[in-house]
């Protein structure tokens, strides 16, 4: 543990660091005196207090929220989105607007095809599985060579077309996911996002993905 003391923490650190995560100030001098005054580690710090509350209130029921459009690329791009929350006080609040619009925002940008990796579909997920192998295969390799390729082409698979993987397009170097715990730290509420829709002119077909009734969005 640092021994850094609260006391060497300035008041410029602690807005620097809210503004730049929208934590709680108590929050943003508590993550600085961990880190020892150092930024990035202060952010990192926070990232993994959100992960953790975001575990503890993920079992408590979302039955308030908001939907929210977003139309992109002078009309050419269009997204809806569902995103929960426990309560309608923290669903009017602008943190959790913002969350929602960046969300929308970020879908219409980077075209997701899943909420979370345990909505892939076993088709999806056995096809491209299936690519990855005998890609790998062709190079000759041993199998368990092999087998490893795959499972790292499959990580990436999720990064790309499950929403709650993929870096933050105002920010690569935050999941979605991370960014929703972040929220939910900052709100003191489980949020899930439930469902989101994306049409683009012009395509045979619009993107529809809604998160598993049995499961939890993070």
């Amino acid at each position: 543990m640092s021994t850094t003391t609260v006391n060497n923490i300035t008041a410029a650190q602690v807005k620097e660091l809210r503004d730049l995560t929208g934590a709680p100030m108590m929050d943003c001098k508590k993550a600085l005196t961990e880190a020892g005054g150092d930024m990035d580690a202060a952010i990192t710090w926070l990232r993994k207090r959100g992960t953790a509350v975001m575990a503890k209130k993920a079992s408590r029921a979302t039955l308030e929220g908001s939907v929210a459009s977003y139309i992109h690329a002078g009309g050419k791009i269009g997204v809806m989105v569902e995103v929960n929350c426990e309560s309608d006080f923290v669903a009017r609040t602008d943190d959790f607007k913002e969350l929602v619009h960046d969300i929308a925002m970020h879908i219409a940008a980077s075209d997701p095809k899943f909420v979370r990796k345990e909505d892939v579909t076993p088709e999806a997920f056995e096809r491209e599985k299936d690519i990855y192998r005998s890609q790998a295969a062709a190079t000759g390799k041993p199998p368990q060579v092999v087998e490893k390729i795959v499972e790292g082409k499959m990580s990436k698979f999720y990064e790309e077309v499950c929403l709650l993987e993929q870096p933050f397009i105002r920010d690569q170097t935050v999941s979605i996911g991370q960014l929703v715990a972040t929220k939910i730290g900052k709100l003191g509420e489980n949020i899930a996002v439930r469902r989101f829709a994306r049409f683009k002119v012009g395509e045979a077909g619009e993107t529809i993905a809604v998160t598993k009734p049995e499961q939890k969005a993070e």
